[in-house]
């Protein structure tokens, strides 16, 4: 009797352990490039490996913890991190860990590879930042436990990994609605969590100014309160709430520094001539008109924007980059461009008397007002120029006579950009036809929050071919990468946004990362699938269509 209860009591541990026991899947979001599993004995991690990092180099002492941090996220164990001193044997020390390592013959600066064997896991990079990437597969091949795993097998494999584009981007408009520093942290986790490496960060809008100047005081003491906001799409009926917020220099610092930490560049966008109601509530001398002018309430655009005749706009812009680009390393300062209505410059004597001194003169499906915008942005890029900043704004800059050094982000379709391409300038691909992911994911709306209308399911994104088959490959080079932005009109919560980003931010990862004959929408919903466990981990909202 008694051996038969110590057999039972063994068996009903076996039970446990099996139970607890789970298997690592490398199919992921975005699909790497190369998996190839081999017929050995896999690794079995547990509590007792840890992940090693070379000795002294602080980026891989980081990506040490992160590494740490998921897996504890994903099976509750908790992997202890330790160095690897420079003479040490890498075979060695590696034995039973997961050992992160520098690898100077991959090409791709974010390339990577991983390889699982019984004795361990190595994953290797070109650079820390593809070590980061490496990381973030096999977190994402680990099962999501409820419980402390007893152990998970990882099958013996060898993966090869490079994204398809260098430029890989989500925007947040926090002009329209304001969000807090929490919710664009979540953000850009969300963001390296789908393998991505640029944030582009909309701090301005008619509607609220975002970022401290401490130049211009008044433009977050004014500027970033609105004392109302129109209901639904411009329905003449407004909420009464006082709404707005802003960043201050060193909560933008900290973003930049939260973002860089995992290889995540921010890039701010400063959106002029237009789209600058809040700046001109602030100081109105900035108009055509002198004003009065109000942060404005509804959405849209309006005609009242800077004026690029009053050489005080341009000490204006030139003040508030000189100070954004002490906050913000990323070789790119957006200026955005987009939406300038000019009826006031064409009825501003300052403004006819800038075109004409500066001897603007519009040939044939152009006006004199067209140049002007021009003439305001290639001066502002000089500026940018001389701190070490290169420009990009929306593809309106294509018809203000802009020269190729001007980046082009594309969003009025995709012939924009291949436009832009072919007269060389570099181009992100951004077109609302695929990535604008403001738009419902459904034809069906009765029962969705409400949304700026269109019609954009996870399969469209997913579709989506960035390089167009007319360019040569010359040309087909200017396409540096894609992005999706995610525009706040209609969106004031934080699960609200995530609703709409989630789940077409992952078919959005599979386009920056695969090339095109890699690419398998069946296939995709299933990876899919497992991605969302990760997803409900975070109680992060998830529309549900392509799980139904």
């Amino acid at each position: 009797m008694k051996n038969f209860f110590s057999l039972l009591c063994m068996f009903c541990m076996l039970s446990i352990g099996t139970s607890k026991a789970q298997v690592a899947n490398y199919e992921v979001v975005p699909l790497p490039k190369s998996i190839n599993q081999v017929s050995a004995a896999g690794f079995v991690l547990t509590e007792s490996a840890a992940v090693v990092f070379p000795e002294g180099n602080v980026d891989m002492e980081r990506n040490a913890r992160f590494l740490s941090d998921y897996v504890n996220e994903m099976t509750q164990m908790r992997l202890g991190t330790q160095s690897m001193p420079a003479k040490a044997k890498a075979a060695k020390v590696g034995e039973g860990n997961i050992l992160l390592t520098l690898d100077d013959k991959i090409q791709n600066d974010e390339g990577y590879t991983i390889s699982v064997t019984a004795k361990g896991v190595v994953i290797s990079g070109k650079t820390p930042a593809a070590v980061f990437l490496g990381i973030q597969t096999l977190r994402k091949s680990l099962p999501v436990m409820q419980e402390k795993a007893q152990g998970v097998t990882l099958p013996a494999v060898n993966i090869v990994d490079e994204p398809r584009f260098a430029y890989r981007g989500m925007m947040l408009d926090c002009g329209r609605h304001f969000f807090s520093l929490d919710f664009v942290k979540e953000y850009i986790d969300l963001i390296a969590l789908h393998g991505m490496n640029r944030f582009h960060w909309h701090l301005t809008e008619d509607q609220g100014w975002r970022v401290e100047i401490k130049k211009y005081p008044r433009l977050t003491e004014v500027g970033a309160w609105r004392s109302s906001t129109t209901i639904g799409r411009n329905s003449g009926v407004e909420d009464g709430v006082r709404h707005g917020g802003f960043y201050t220099q060193e909560e933008c610092r900290e973003i930049v520094k939260y973002a860089a930490d995992r290889y995540i560049t921010v890039i701010p966008e400063i959106d002029m001539p237009g789209h600058m109601m809040s700046a001109l509530a602030s100081y109105p001398e900035l108009g055509c008109t002198g004003g009065p002018y109000e942060v404005a309430h509804t959405w849209g655009i309006f005609p009242d924007v800077l004026c690029p005749g009053k050489e005080v706009t341009f000490q204006f812009v030139e003040d508030v980059l000189a100070e954004l680009v002490t906050i913000f390393p990323s070789e790119y300062i957006h200026i955005g461009g987009d939406e300038s209505p000019r009826t006031r410059w064409a009825d501003c004597p300052l403004c006819q008397q800038r075109i004409k001194s500066e001897g603007l003169v519009a040939k044939e499906g152009q006006k004199n007002e067209d140049l002007l915008q021009g003439y305001f942005t290639r001066r502002i890029e000089k500026f940018l120029h001389e701190k070490g900043k290169k420009l990009i704004g929306w593809d309106e800059l294509l018809n203000c006579g802009v020269d190729q050094t001007s980046t082009i982000m594309s969003w009025r379709g995709a012939e924009p950009g291949a436009q832009a391409a072919k007269l060389g300038h570099d181009v992100i691909m951004t077109p609302y036809t695929y990535m604008y992911l403001d738009y419902y994911q459904t034809e069906d709306t009765r029962h969705e929050p409400l949304s700026i209308g269109g019609n954009l399911p996870v399969e469209t994104v997913y579709s989506f071919e960035p390089i167009a088959g007319e360019l040569t490959n010359n040309e087909a080079k200017h396409i540096l990468g894609v992005q999706a932005n995610l525009w706040t009109e209609y969106i004031a919560y934080p699960h609200h946004a995530e609703y709409m980003v989630l789940p077409r931010m992952a078919a959005l990862a599979e386009v920056q990362w695969l090339q095109p004959d890699k690419k398998n929408y069946d296939a995709f919903i299933n990876r899919l699938k497992r991605l969302k466990e990760i997803y409900d981990l975070h109680h992060w909202t998830v529309a549900q269509h392509v799980f139904r």
